[in-house]
Formats: C-alpha cells, sequence, structure tokens
C-alpha cells in the first residue's frame, strides 16, 4: 500500500480502532484543538495523549474534558495500552510539523501503527516517515484536494429537509462543536441527523467531509456541494445536515464563508461567537482587528438578509441563534453573557457545549 493514502472524503480510520493522540504542548491551547475535539467527541477508544509538558496530569482537570485517558510523556509509554493508529492533534500555525511530533511519529511507524494527519504539512512525503510503512500500514495525509471536483451549481438547494451552517465570528470559536452538540440532540429526539466535517477534526470524527483549505478557490463550493450532496442522500424532510464552519465573517484573512454558503446552500445559519471577545485572534505583534459592535450586524438576522447572504445562497438562509461560547466564564458569568446577549439581539442564545444543543436546536426548528 502505498505510504500517503489520498482517499477522497472517505477515512480509513476505523470509528472504533483504538488510537492515540499526539498533542505535544497542544493539550492546554487551541493549537491543539484538533485533539481537543477528539477527546470530547470520538465515540471510539483512545488510550492514551502524548504531551511532554503535562505527562501525569489530569486530563479532566487540565482541559475540562471528562474522559479517562492517561497523559504520557512519549509514544513508547502509550504503546503498551495497544493503540492502532497515531492521530496528530496539533493545528499549529502554519501547518508545520514539529520535531518531538516527528520523532514520536517515526517511533510509531516502527512500532507498526498506523498515521493520521491534518496538518498542512503531508507526512507521506517525508523520506524517513515513509520507509518505515510497512506491509498493511497508512499514513492518511486527509488535507488533500478530493478528485474530480467541478464548480458549485447551487444543486444542495434541492436537497429535501434543512441544512444548517455553523458561521464564526472569528476561528477557532467552536463551530464544529456546535454541529456537534446540535446533531446528539437531534438524535435524542429521534431525526435524521447528519454531520458534513469540513475541516482536519471534523473529518477525523466523522469519517467523512472535504478539507476545504486544500481546495483551490475556484472549486471551493463545489467541493462543499459534493460532500452536502453526499451527506443529503436519501435524508427524509424532517431531516438534519449540520455542515461544520470554517473561517470567519470578521478575519481579514479568510475565505471560507461565501464557498460553504453557495456550496451548501443552507436553509438556516447559526452565528457562534466567544464571550466577551472584542479583536479577532491574531498572531502576537499583529495590528487588532475589532470585531464589529452586534448592533452593525442586525441585517444578517432580518427576514431577507443583504449581501453577501443574498447573493451566495440560492434562497437566502436566516440566522436562527447564537452559539455563544463561554469557555472562559464561570457558570454565573456565563448565564449572565447568555441572556445580555439574549436580550439584546431578540435572538435565542446559548452555549450548546455548556449545556446541550436542546435551545438552539428548537430555535432551528421553529417556524
Amino acid at each position: 500500500m502505498s505510504a500517503a493514502l489520498a482517499l477522497g472524503p472517505r477515512s480509513p480510520l476505523d470509528p472504533q480502532a483504538p488510537l492515540v493522540l499526539l498533542q505535544h504542548g497542544g493539550l492546554d491551547n487551541l493549537s491543539g484543538k484538533t485533539g481537543l475535539a477528539m477527546l470530547r467527541y470520538r465515540s471510539g477508544p483512545i488510550v492514551a495523549v502524548v504531551d511532554p509538558a503535562h505527562a501525569g496530569e489530569d486530563l479532566g482537570a487540565l482541559t475540562g474534558i471528562q474522559r479517562a485517558v492517561p497523559i504520557l510523556a512519549s509514544l513508547q509509554e502509550a504503546l503498551p495500552l495497544g493503540p492502532q493508529v497515531a492521530v496528530v492533534g496539533l493545528a499549529p500555525s502554519g501547518g508545520l510539523l514539529p520535531e518531538p511530533l516527528r520523532r514520536d511519529l517515526l517511533a510509531a511507524l516502527a512500532a507498526g501503527l498506523n498515521v493520521a494527519s491534518g496538518l498542512h504539512t503531508r507526512l507521506g512525503d517525508d523520506p524517513a516517515l515513509a520507509a518505515l510503512v510497512g506491509e498493511g500500514q497508512w499514513i492518511w495525509d486527509l488535507r488533500q484536494e478530493p478528485e474530480g471536483l467541478q464548480v458549485g451549481a447551487a444543486r444542495a438547494a434541492a436537497l429535501p429537509g434543512r441544512r444548517l451552517l455553523a458561521v464564526g465570528s472569528d476561528m477557532a470559536v467552536g463551530k464544529m462543536s456546535v454541529c456537534l452538540e446540535l446533531r446528539a440532540a437531534a438524535l435524542g429526539r429521534g431525526l435524521d441527523a447528519r454531520f458534513v466535517g469540513t475541516g482536519q477534526a471534523g473529518i477525523l470524527i466523522a469519517g467523512t467531509g472535504v478539507p476545504l483549505d486544500a481546495v483551490r478557490v475556484d472549486y471551493a463550493a463545489g467541493a462543499v456541494e459534493r460532500a452536502v450532496l453526499e451527506a443529503g442522500q436519501g435524508l427524509p424532510e424532517d431531516g438534519l445536515l449540520l455542515v461544520e464552519g470554517q473561517g470567519s465573517l470578521c478575519h481579514p484573512g479568510s475565505t471560507a464563508t461565501l464557498p460553504l454558503i453557495r456550496g451548501s446552500q443552507p436553509t438556516d445559519l447559526v452565528l457562534v461567537h466567544r464571550a466577551a471577545q472584542e479583536c479577532i485572534r491574531e498572531r502576537p505583534g499583529a495590528a487588532p482587528v475589532p470585531i464589529p459592535p452586534w448592533s452593525s450586524w442586525w441585517p444578517w438576522w432580518r427576514p431577507w438578509p443583504p449581501w453577501p447572504v443574498r447573493s451566495a445562497a440560492w434562497r437566502p438562509p436566516r440566522v436562527r441563534a447564537i452559539a455563544l461560547n463561554t469557555s472562559g466564564l464561570d457558570p454565573a458569568g456565563a448565564s449572565t453573557a447568555i441572556e445580555v446577549c439574549q436580550n439584546g439581539l431578540g435572538l435565542p442564545t446559548d452555549d450548546p457545549v455548556r449545556n446541550g444543543g436542546a435551545t438552539l436546536l428548537e430555535a432551528l426548528l421553529g417556524d
């Protein structure tokens, strides 16, 4: 088998395969968001997390994720626990592979493990890593443009059911988490709810999707459209497609929102925002970019939104609710922030990660 797999939207990662997450300094910051998302939402077994900076600490106390997984100092310490796949849980700026993580990847392949990665740096192109891939082993570099893409043609607008797209005021505010919490709430109500991953964590969790930031811009809407059409096959009239958002409405370097709207043709939007955040998060030393005040966003949730939603979607969607990321607040502060946001905007508001997705689901399913 070739060292580097390019399998389009389908993952070679068995949902129940025991895996080890390689975090390497990413357990307490956004550089480790891929692994943190897998710890929170992957249903299959995770036998260990490798993060030398936090080895021996309690995962729940460190991250708030209540999952009984040990934090170890190296890949070698994890091998007795029986992992079959080593997954890169980091999403470092620029997508470069840190050398300590590379050493653990070498050790994983030498021990017979498979490897999955969503980094921009393709592991299968590393001669030392590729040389260690034995018979039946694989390296899955998921951040590759699928083959046979076409430009978008608004075909998703003809699908039955509802299509919800999460859009964010900034990057890494929890758009994927909102979709997965809504899906869990919908499944709990007996609805047919399906998730479309568009980033590395979402694809690793769902096993399908499209790595949007690996697609040439001319084909971005078409790539989203194809993923949505595949996920929507056989969807009933009361079904729900939840499309993971990428990028930001406010970030000057983001290009993802319009292709997502054009490709998914959403019937509904949920706006995701981090409580009390006033500027987009950027590299240290960069000039701050303010997030516009909520009062200037009001046209987005009128019955007939303006450009760019009107120009991007065949039938312009409407913002149904606000998902407020309150992870930086205590329970009392979170409740206050949710109430202030809801009263100020007149839209249902909640933190679905903290409180579950039922409130936002009700808003979505309402008329």
